[in-house]
C-alpha cells in the first residue's frame, strides 16, 4: 500500500515538472517563481474564484457524482466523480466543496439540506464549487465575515416567461444574425412585454431548448412550431451584466416564473376520523421513469377538501423532493409527519409543462404560489398538535446559544412555515419549512424553537392565539430561535459515531 502510494505521490511530482526555455520578451529570469502563485489573502477575490458547474440528469442516470460530509467541515464535498457523465463533462472535481445550489447559497448548511436542494432541483443544477485547498485558504483568512459564493442581486435572475400569442402575434422581434445569440425587439404593449420579457433580453431557450447555437433559420422554425404560446427564458440587459461579472452562466434553474400557465399546488391535510381520504400508488410518469400518483380521492374526505385531485402526480411531502423514492419510502415519509401532512402536487398539465422546460416544480412554488382564501394570507401556518409524542419536544435546547433570523413575506403573502406545540409543554417550535421560502432561506430548520417574536418572548399559555397576531403584524418578522440538542437521543447519533466517522457518501 505505502508502494502505491509513493508511486502516485511521484507521478503528481513528474507532472508539475515543466521544461523551461528563456524568452527575452516575457522578461522572466526566475522560471522557479513562476511555479506558485502568490495571492493576496487581504483581498478575497485575488483567490481562486469559484467554478459554476451546470449539470443535466441523463436517461434512467443522476448527475454522476457522490457528496460526502467531513468530520468538523461544513456542508458536503465531492468525494467522487463518475466518468463518462455530466459531472465529469462539466469540471466537477474530486475534493470540490460545494458554496451553492442554484440561487441558493449553502456554505452555512448542512449536509442534509445542500442533499435536498440538490434532489429538489429536478433535472438541471447549477452548483458553485470551491476547490477544498482554495476554500480552506479563503476560510483561513475571511473567517465567517463572508460569503465565497457570489449570489445574485434581489431580483437579477434570468427569467421564464409563457407568451400567448395574440392579434399581434407573440410581441417581439429577434436581432437578425445567421447564428445566435438572439437578442428581443418587444412591441409596445404586445404578449412579450405582458408576459414579463424585459426589454432588451437575451433569448436563452424556447420550450427548454437552448437556442444560443441556432441558426437564425433554426430558431424561426421552432418558434413557428410553438403554435399559439411559447415558453421562454430570456435575461436583462442587468441580468446578463451580472452574470457575466461573476463569471456565472446564465442558466435556467436560477430562473423566476413569470405568467407560468400552470403551477405546482401545496396541500394541507389533517386526517379525520376516515382518515386522509385518498390512495397513493406507484405508475409509470411522462419520461417512462416510475412515479407516486394520487388516486381514488373520496368525496368529503381531508384529502378532496384540501383541493386533491385524482391523478395527481405527488413531488414533495413536507418541502422535501420524493423524486426517483420508491413507493415504499414515499409512504413511510407521508406517515412520518402524523395527523398533519403537507403535499405538493401537479396535476397532468403542470407534469407537462415543467417536464417540457425540463425544470422541477419545486424551483418555482414560491414564486408561483397565491394565496387561496384570506385565512391564508398569515404570515405563518400554527397549528396545535396534540397527538405529537412528548418525548420529541421535550429534548434539551442545543447549549449553543440562539440565534436570530429576520423574514420578509414572500410573493403569496406568507413566509414558508409552520409552527405546532405539544399540549402541555410550553415550547412552540418549527414543525415545516417550505422549499425555497423565505423562512428556508433565512435558514430556520425543523425543531427550531422559538424563544421571542419581535421582541415578545414566547413560552406561556395562549401563545398561539399571541403568534397569530404578530404573524399578521407588519414585516419584517423577527425570529429568535433555539435549536434542539440531539444529546441523549440515539436517533440522533449514527451507530459507532466517533471522531474519525463520516456518513457513507450519496449519489446524485
Amino acid at each position: 500500500m505505502e508502494a502505491a502510494t509513493g508511486l502516485r505521490d511521484t507521478a503528481s511530482l513528474r507532472q508539475l515538472t515543466w521544461k523551461f526555455e528563456f524568452n527575452p520578451k516575457w522578461g522572466i529570469d526566475n522560471p522557479v517563481l513562476s511555479l506558485a502563485e502568490d495571492y493576496d489573502l487581504s483581498d478575497l477575490w485575488s483567490l481562486p474564484r469559484p467554478r459554476f458547474c451546470l449539470l443535466s440528469k441523463e436517461e434512467g442516470r443522476g448527475f454522476g457524482f457522490h457528496l460526502q460530509q467531513e468530520l468538523g467541515r461544513p456542508g458536503p464535498v465531492v468525494c467522487r466523480v463518475e466518468p463518462g457523465t455530466s459531472a465529469q463533462s462539466q469540471g466537477l472535481r474530486e475534493g470540490d466543496r460545494i458554496l451553492g445550489v442554484n440561487d441558493h447559497v449553502v456554505e452555512c448548511e448542512g449536509y442534509a439540506e445542500v442533499v435536498r436542494r440538490i434532489r429538489a432541483s429536478g433535472p438541471r443544477v447549477l452548483l458553485t464549487v470551491l476547490a477544498q485547498h482554495a476554500h480552506d485558504v479563503a476560510r483561513a483568512q475571511q473567517g465567517n465575515r463572508a460569503h465565497l459564493c457570489p449570489p445574485l442581486g434581489p431580483g437579477v435572475r434570468p427569467r421564464l416567461c409563457h407568451v400567448v400569442r395574440d392579434e399581434g402575434g407573440f410581441g417581439f422581434s429577434v436581432t437578425y444574425s445567421h447564428r445566435g445569440p438572439f437578442w428581443l425587439v418587444l412591441s409596445t404593449g404586445g404578449a412579450a412585454e405582458r408576459a414579463g420579457v424585459p426589454p432588451g433580453a437575451r433569448l436563452l431557450e424556447v420550450n427548454g431548448v437552448c437556442v444560443e447555437k441556432f441558426t437564425y433559420n433554426q430558431l424561426s422554425k421552432k418558434l413557428w412550431q410553438s403554435g399559439e404560446q411559447v415558453t421562454l427564458l430570456v435575461a436583462g440587459p442587468e441580468v446578463e451584466a451580472q452574470c457575466r461579472q461573476l463569471g456565472m452562466p446564465l442558466a435556467a434553474p436560477l430562473a423566476e416564473g413569470w405568467a407560468l400557465p400552470t403551477k405546482p399546488r401545496c396541500l394541507h391535510l389533517k386526517k379525520g376520523p376516515q382518515g386522509f381520504g385518498f390512495l397513493l400508488r406507484e405508475e409509470k410518469g411522462l419520461d417512462g421513469r416510475p412515479g407516486q400518483f394520487l388516486w381514488e380521492v373520496d368525496p368529503g374526505l381531508p384529502a378532496e377538501k384540501a383541493g386533491m385531485q385524482a391523478g395527481d402526480r405527488l413531488v414533495a411531502v413536507a418541502g422535501e423532493s420524493v423524486e426517483g423514492l420508491g413507493h415504499e419510502e414515499t409512504v413511510s415519509r407521508i406517515r412520518a409527519q402524523g395527523s398533519c401532512v403537507s403535499l405538493i402536487v401537479v396535476d397532468p398539465k403542470t407534469d407537462r409543462f415543467f417536464s417540457m422546460v425540463r425544470l422541477s416544480p419545486l424551483l418555482f412554488l414560491e414564486s408561483t404560489e397565491a394565496p387561496a382564501s384570506p385565512q391564508e394570507t398569515c404570515s405563518a401556518s400554527l397549528v396545535e398538535t396534540k397527538d405529537l409524542p412528548v418525548e420529541d419536544t421535550a429534548m434539551p435546547l442545543d447549549p449553543g446559544g440562539s440565534r436570530q433570523c429576520s423574514l420578509y413575506p414572500g410573493p403569496g403573502g406568507g413566509y414558508g412555515f409552520r409552527l405546532s406545540c405539544v399540549a402541555g409543554e410550553p415550547r412552540i417550535f418549527i414543525s415545516q419549512v417550505t422549499l425555497g421560502g423565505s423562512a428556508a432561506r433565512a435558514g430556520l430548520q425543523m425543531g427550531d424553537v422559538i424563544l421571542e417574536v419581535n421582541g415578545y418572548p414566547v413560552g406561556g399559555e395562549n401563545d398561539l392565539e399571541k403568534l397569530q397576531q404578530l404573524a399578521e403584524a407588519e414585516p419584517p418578522l423577527h425570529l429568535k430561535l433555539a435549536a434542539r440538542s440531539c444529546q441523549g437521543s440515539e436517533a440522533c447519533n449514527p451507530p459507532g459515531c466517533g471522531e474519525d466517522w463520516a456518513p457513507a457518501s450519496e449519489l446524485l
